[in-house]
């Protein structure tokens, strides 16, 4: 019997076809076509699972999967190309496989819809993304805590109100964002936990009379668990949120530290210098140096956060079950995770290759200020004075040295011991800004003690670090 080669999508119901205005609105295949090797796995599990319980015969499943196998070469081959008049990739798939076995090819789409299909190959395509992500994620903090080991003994100026607050050392500082990339790493964990939830056999939004075993598709294909409501499988695009909200948080670690190397890096601030492996130049001012790498992240943390709301609002008001408005959530899935994918790689080259610290004006930079106040106030308290009034006597005491010009080094012990006669002569060595940092042995603190701590506790988490930073 001859094969249709361009079979329907649809029924006899329909008399005429779409508009092509409509056709190309309607079509997914531009985009979705992303999720073939997916579609592929998904069907494949289906098929085999039809044999086993005797929906079809086992050779006819096994026919089917040999189809479907072959149609994964023609798409490494570069020889699939399904065009608009596919609408999908999963019609696509089913289509080309029609004209691979006949009638036969027919039969695959028994017991399951396309509501379903497209569910789970789009949490298949997410799994895979999300361990991509984690991957990404350790390569960066990789980076961050080679410059952290490289760095462990070098200071830096702490802000608070982006006001110089106290000297830490720069590994606490670097650190600081291993935190929050390891729990960027957790959300994505838990996310992908309710990723792993299969909805195939859900069909289109009822289930199916036909005998179909759905834990055999969900086992085979790595999933942890079904869906207990066939209404929820095919309408549940809460993952997506789930996922594209932790992909937000991502960036929004990536981006503040973007902030802090663009500032880093001015000659206002010079604590580091941008190699020209991570940088380029003005087409007119030759003398520049543009840290276009942190400003990219910053720039395109909007487009993550974007596609969140998007998303939210896409689902909002839609009634059970399945809705075409569910096309939109792959384009916005796709695109913030391949954004969030290239800006983890970007940072962590730039800290692997791009930047330089300059510990010399580090130091000079956290001898030169006020931020070892705190520790004259601490001096005293040690010393039997309630906190608050150590408070205000070295706050008048900044006071005076700023309309002296000195620094609170500068001062000679008899004009300490004219503010309180609890100062002795170690109160240079108190507050020098190495004391200042050691003396912070508090647990989580920036003491050296407690960093080479949470150095350690990272390498354990890591496996250690990657590559040798630059030095200057």
């Amino acid at each position: 019997m001859a094969v249709d080669p361009s079979p329907s999508t649809w029924s006899d119901r329909f008399e005429q076809g779409l508009h092509p205005a409509i056709e190309r609105f309607n079509a997914s295949i531009g985009f979705d076509i992303a999720l073939l090797q997916e579609d592929l796995d998904g069907s494949i599990a289906h098929a085999r699972m039809l044999g086993c319980c005797g929906v079809i015969t086992t050779a006819e499943a096994e026919r089917l999967i040999e189809g479907l196998e072959a149609i994964r070469v023609e798409a490494a081959a570069g020889s699939f190309n399904p065009g608009i008049e596919a609408e999908d990739v999963h019609f696509a798939v089913e289509r080309r496989l029609i004209e691979l076995l006949g009638p036969l090819g027919k039969k695959l789409h028994t017991g399951r819809s396309r509501n379903d299909q497209v569910g789970t190959d789009l949490r298949l395509w997410l799994r895979r993304r999300i361990d991509a992500v984690d991957a990404g994620l350790v390569r960066f903090e990789r980076a961050l805590l080679a410059q952290a080991e490289a760095h462990a003994d070098t200071l830096i100026p702490g802000y608070t109100h982006l006001q110089r607050a106290q000297p830490v050392c720069l590994a606490h500082h670097l650190l600081a964002y291993v935190e929050m990339a390891e729990r960027d790493r957790q959300r994505l964990a838990d996310v992908r936990r309710r990723v792993n939830i299969c909805p195939l056999g859900a069909a289109a939004l009822a289930g199916t009379s036909v005998p179909i075993d759905r834990r055999q598709t969900a086992a085979e294909l790595g999933f942890e668990a079904i869906y207990a409501n066939s209404l929820d499988a095919v309408s549940d695009r809460d993952f997506t949120v789930e996922a594209m909200a932790a992909l937000s948080l991502v960036m929004v670690h990536l981006s503040r530290l973007a902030e802090e190397v663009i500032l880093w890096a001015s000659e206002e601030f010079a604590f580091v210098g941008l190699t020209d492996r991570c940088a380029t130049g003005s087409s007119l001012m030759p003398q520049k140096k543009n840290p276009d790498v942190p400003e990219l992240v910053r720039g395109k943390s909007g487009r993550v956060f974007g596609h969140l709301m998007g998303l939210l609002t896409m689902i909002k008001g839609l009634p059970l079950a399945y809705n075409k408005d569910f096309q939109e959530d792959k384009e916005a899935l796709f695109d913030g995770v391949r954004t969030c994918l290239d800006c983890l790689e970007a940072m962590a080259v730039l800290f692997e290759e791009g930047l330089v610290f300059r510990p010399a004006r580090l130091e000079a930079a956290v001898a030169a200020d006020y931020s070892n106040a705190t520790d004259v106030a601490d001096y005293l308290v040690a010393r039997g004075v309630p906190f608050r009034e150590a408070y205000q006597l070295v706050g008048g005491l900044v006071k005076a040295c700023l309309r002296e010009q000195r620094l609170l080094a500068e001062l000679p012990l008899e004009r300490w011991q004219e503010l309180h006669p609890s100062f002795e002569a170690d109160i240079h060595a108190a507050i020098a800004p190495r004391q200042v940092v050691a003396a912070r042995r508090s647990e989580g603190g920036t003491g050296f003690d407690r960093v080479a701590e949470a150095l350690q506790r990272a390498r354990g988490r890591l496996g250690g670090a990657t590559a040798a930073p630059l030095h200057e």
